[in-house]
């Protein structure tokens, strides 16, 4: 206890302490009462005694004290007012305890006992004050205390128990056997209820249960019970310490005991000496919680000041009264705080029952900084103290290096709270252990300023440990948390260094597109050979930076770079993805890419890859053989000498043949055909291809030099050679297998041939005879000659009968459909011929004049030149 405390007893010492329910009352040495706050605050001083003061009592209300002192009187004040009395018994006065109820009734009782061995009973008269003796002759009173009716004493011989309200003692306890001398080692007396007694006395603890011949009735009532009919007294509870108790006290359905340890080897030599020991080897006083059957539930060794030349009577022990309902049952109510005071000479001590914030306390001081978190988390303190627990546990598990458990406690201790977040990631930057924290830094709820990211995400990137992590981190954290250029700017260094990794790599591209440096991350996802790099371009149109990434888009996927690259022609031409290419030959298949390539971009525009056509051919040669031919029809920008050594060179017979034929070696390529190909059918293909007949002898002649093959030549040549020609050729005397047959097939085919030759003419004849009989009766008909002006108006002039309009236009557009039209104006004069009586002459081919016009123009052309025959003309008359 603080306060006031410290300054009084630093020139006095404290001997007694008693507690009521709104302050404290302490005895010194020097004979003075302090009356004292819970905090230890003197609020009022009585100079009471003129020695030391053995003893104080509270009434129930708290509103009187009595005292007692070695100088033989008993002094009893009022707290709120000025009344004082007090009562001389001229020899010293060890103990006092008030009526619980002084302060209500006038009678004014209390008793006390001293060295005198009397107990006094003391009570108010009509006449005054009178002292009635209950008990004397059995030694000195050592102990006295009063509940409800019940007064209890300790003197030399036991303890008894007096029933003030019938005016007789109940029992009597005897003194424990063996105990040290009342006046050495003093009996402790505290009344748990209204018939629980409980007895410290040297070594033994004793629980009396207390029976008298009255019981409270109703309103507060006593009814009388005959006293034969009930038992005095029961000890419920009896046992032995391996200690002195220098104050007992309740507490629940267990005891706090002042146990007092002596220094010397033989305990009972301290007591029994009647001279003191000043040596200074006692032990530190305990507080210990003890059950009923002595199991020891707690045990605290007090801080006393000068424990050492200390004997077990100059300490003493007091508990807060019970309050309420909870006085009668001596159990703490709901929402007391049990409060026990341990006096020493110079130090008054306050105990209390232990809660999980003391009990969190305790395992932090005891280094179980675990345990005390998993109190705090299971709600057995205030929320508030989880900083505190979760800072010190931290702290304990860094000075123990142990960063990674530390880090994952971290979202646990810390939780929302930003500040305290970004302190330990300053923190653990400082100790250089920051990538252990990173993953369970928040990004949100709460949200730490950008520096803080920064900074943990520089950590990982300048650790090539943790470069996997980094790029997790970089992907899982919102980019609007941080800025990517510091971390760019640590990055950047390391590249081309043996300490840039992949994943290092990876992350910078991350940081580059969250930067907005799609052209720098694209180059990295090239070298990562990233799948995705293909969509990437084409999400942020990135064609121009493809230029210097062909080798590897070629190498992570060709079949989708080739039709990229083929698109982006004008960005990254033909000549530039070859030569890429062709420099990578140490680095991949470089000829297989440029096969795909030129292909692809060949059937896409056979001539945007033309000065690579020479390379094609034998590309197509080594992988592609079937597209060789093809290949070669179709181009026209590849030498046919190189072609033709590829082909002789990989064996490729069909594409020599071809080649030869364009080299205009027919002959050559013919035998090739013949002799290598052994192909009859493709040689007859052949030789009609090229329209030589020279050719056709030479096919001939090699033919027959294989018998096998006369026969298919004559098979084949139908429609192209005369087969009699081919027989006549044939030597007399060789053998042509199934020659019969062949025949056989060649008169067939021939008669086949001859009669469909018929038929056509037949066909060609009837069809010029029906078109010369159409066309002789096409001439016969008139020719019609109109304007469009006389149309437009025959039709203005029908617009009043719009039906017979429409029918009368049909069915002439029909006839003149069917006709030959001429202008209706003269071709010499242009005059219409509209006039009557004028004779018209109009020629097949739709010239028509006026009869005049043309005898005219006979008669003068006839004395120009000869006479030539006019065109067939019809004559008709207007």
């Amino acid at each position: 206890m603080g306060g006031s405390i410290p300054t009084l007893l630093s020139n006095d010492a404290a001997s007694c302490i008693a507690v009521a329910e709104r302050m404290i009352a302490l005895g010194t040495l020097d004979g003075t009462v302090h009356m004292l706050d819970f905090l230890g605050n003197q609020v009022k001083e009585f100079a009471a005694h003129t020695a030391a003061v053995n003893d104080l009592s509270f009434d129930i209300d708290g509103e009187y004290v009595g005292s007692c002192s070695d100088d033989g009187s008993v002094v009893i004040h009022s707290l709120f007012t000025d009344e004082k009395m007090k009562f001389d018994y001229h020899r010293p006065m060890k103990a006092i305890a008030l009526d619980p109820e002084y302060s209500r009734k006038t009678s004014r009782r209390f008793v006390a006992g001293g060295l005198a061995g009397h107990l006094y009973f003391n009570s108010k008269k009509w006449l005054g004050y009178r002292d009635q003796v209950l008990h004397s002759g059995e030694g000195p009173i050592h102990a006295v205390k009063w509940r409800t009716s019940l007064i209890a004493w300790a003197n030399d011989a036991g303890v008894k128990v007096y029933d003030a309200a019938n005016d007789q003692r109940i029992t009597f306890i005897e003194r424990p056997r063996g105990s040290p001398r009342p006046e050495l080692l003093l009996p402790h007396l505290v009344w748990q209820d209204d018939s629980l007694l409980v007895i410290g006395w040297g070594t033994s603890v004793k629980i009396a249960s207390i029976r008298t011949n009255e019981y409270n009735g109703t309103n507060g009532t006593y009814k009388h019970i005959p006293a034969a009919s009930m038992n005095k007294v029961d000890i419920v509870a009896s046992f032995q310490t391996s200690y002195y108790i220098s104050g007992i006290a309740p507490f629940g359905d267990s005891l706090v005991v002042l146990a007092y340890i002596s220094g010397q080897e033989d305990g009972e030599k301290e007591f029994s000496s009647a001279i003191p020991s000043r040596q200074g080897n006692a032990q530190r006083p305990e507080v210990r919680v003890v059950t009923w059957n002595n199991d020891e539930l707690a045990t605290d060794a007090l801080p006393v000041h000068g424990f050492e030349h200390y004997k077990a009577k100059d300490y003493s022990l007091a508990h807060s009264p019970f309050s309420g309902s909870s006085y009668a049952g001596g159990q703490w109510a709901a929402g007391d705080e049990p409060l026990y005071y341990i006096v020493s000479p110079k130090d008054v001590v306050i105990a209390k029952p232990r809660d999980a914030e003391d009990h969190i306390a305790w395992l932090l001081q005891h280094g179980w900084h675990e345990k005390a978190l998993a109190a705090v988390e299971a709600g057995q303190a205030r929320s508030e103290l989880l900083d505190e627990v979760g800072s010190r546990y931290l702290d304990h598990l860094i000075v123990e290096r142990k960063y990674a458990e530390a880090a994952s406690l971290c979202p646990k201790l810390l939780q929302g709270s930003a500040t305290a977040w970004e302190r330990w990631v300053f923190h653990f930057a400082h100790l250089r252990q920051l990538p252990v924290l990173v993953p369970y830094i928040p990004t949100e709820n709460p949200r730490l300023r950008d520096t803080a990211y920064e900074v943990a995400l520089v950590a990982l990137a300048t650790n090539s440990s943790f470069h996997k992590d980094l790029l997790s981190t970089v992907k899982s954290w919102p980019s609007v948390i941080y800025s990517a250029l510091p971390v760019i700017s640590a990055i950047e260094p390391q590249l081309n260094t043996s300490s840039m990794t992949d994943a290092l790599k990876e992350a910078l591209a991350e940081l580059y597109v969250i930067g907005g440096q799609y052209e720098k991350a694209c180059s990295l996802y090239a070298d990562l050979m990233k799948p995705g790099i293909f969509e990437f371009i084409e999400k942020h149109n990135l064609h121009d930076a493809i230029r210097e990434m062909v080798v590897q888009l070629m190498i992570l996927d060709c079949k989708r770079a080739v039709p990229l690259f083929i698109q982006n022609k004008d960005l990254i031409p033909p000549a530039e993805v070859v030569s890429q290419l062709l420099a990578a030959r140490n680095k991949c298949d470089s000829r297989y890419f440029l096969h795909v390539y030129l292909h692809s971009l060949f059937e896409a525009n056979p001539h945007a890859g033309k000065d690579f056509h020479d390379m094609q051919v034998e590309l197509y040669a080594d992988y592609d053989p079937k597209m060789l031919l093809p290949f070669l029809r179709s181009s026209q920008h590849y030498t046919l000498e190189k072609a033709y050594d590829i082909c002789v060179k990989r064996d490729l017979l069909r594409e020599q043949v071809f080649i030869l034929g364009r080299m205009g070696n027919s002959k050559k390529a013919l035998a090739v055909i013949i002799k290598e190909l052994g192909d009859i059918e493709e040689a007859v293909e052949f030789v009609t291809m090229q329209h030589d007949d020279e050719l056709w002898e030479e096919l001939i002649k090699q033919c027959l030099h294989k018998p096998e093959m006369v026969g298919v030549l004559l098979e084949h040549t139908v429609g192209n050679l005369d087969p009699l020609y081919i027989v006549n050729m044939v030597p007399n005397g060789l053998e042509i297998p199934r020659l019969r047959d062949c025949l056989v097939k060649i008169v067939t085919d021939y008669r086949t041939e001859t009669s469909l030759r018929h038929g056509c003419n037949d066909i060609l004849k009837a069809d010029c005879v029906n078109l010369l009989v159409k066309y002789y009766k096409e001439a016969r008909r008139g020719v019609c000659l109109s304007s469009e002006g006389d149309d437009a108006r025959a039709i203005s002039d029908g617009s009043r009968d719009s039906q017979a309009t429409e029918r009368t236009l049909s069915m002439r557009t029909m006839e003149v459909k069917s006709k030959t039209r001429g202008d209706s104006r003269c071709c010499m004069c242009f005059d219409p011929f509209s006039i009557q009586n004028v004779s018209v002459i109009v020629f097949f081919c739709c010239h028509a004049y006026h009869m005049t016009c043309l005898m005219d123009s006979m008669h003068t052309n006839s004395s120009l030149q000869p006479r030539v025959s006019p065109e067939p003309r019809r004559k008709t008359r207007i």
